[in-house]
């Protein structure tokens, strides 16, 4: 089990990361946030690219375990892809959690060191793989309509959403600009 100082170290990091991406933090940004010493960061996380690994391998965790509950709890695919989609809605509205820190990453990719590339990298394959498998299985069913296959509608659908919260961020946390953008891709797919 992770101790209270990890997993205050991860917080704050994903927090900077959102607040000002991957080259613009310090483990002097994370020390004053969280109390510690810059030793104490080195000893959990020898360097910054280990940090920054843990905290997308934390977050790719929230986000598969999210939409395996999804998938449990929600038969119907369109409901699931709305519920991924108002997910991101709802953190843009309440400011809890306004960006993906995978896509604010991949941003920077070409400046990443490749280990923290590979985690973005596979961040964005396992979502589409799992939006891809909700697609298909509407698809299947008959609840969901679409021209193209099951992996490309997942893929525009990621485009548009993140996207999407793009647009939303510059706008300045606009919530609805976020929903007119992804409203007409969910409506692709739903009719």
């Amino acid at each position: 089990m992770a101790s209270d100082t990890y997993t205050r170290i991860l917080d704050s990091a994903q927090s900077l990361i959102v607040s000002r991406g991957y080259n613009a933090f310090s483990y002097a940004d994370i020390s004053a946030v969280v109390g510690v010493g810059k030793a104490t960061i080195h000893h959990h996380f020898p360097g910054k690219a280990d940090l920054v690994v843990a905290v997308i391998a934390r977050y790719r965790q929230a986000t598969e375990d999210g939409m395996g509950a999804m998938a449990a709890h929600e038969p119907c695919a369109d409901r699931r892809l709305a519920g991924y989609v108002g997910f991101w809605e709802q953190c843009i509205r309440d400011n809890s959690a306004p960006f993906c820190i995978a896509a604010l990453l991949a941003a920077e990719l070409p400046s990443l060191p490749p280990e923290v590339a590979a985690q973005v990298k596979a961040h964005f394959d396992e979502l589409t793989a799992r939006l891809a498998g909700f697609i298909d299985e509407g698809l299947r069913k008959g609840e969901l309509a679409s021209a193209e296959d099951a992996q490309l509608d997942a893929r525009i659908l990621v485009a548009t959403v993140h996207g999407a919260m793009l647009a939303a961020r510059v706008a300045g946390g606009d919530a609805e600009l976020y929903t007119s953008i992804t409203r007409p891709a969910l409506l692709r797919l739903t009719g």
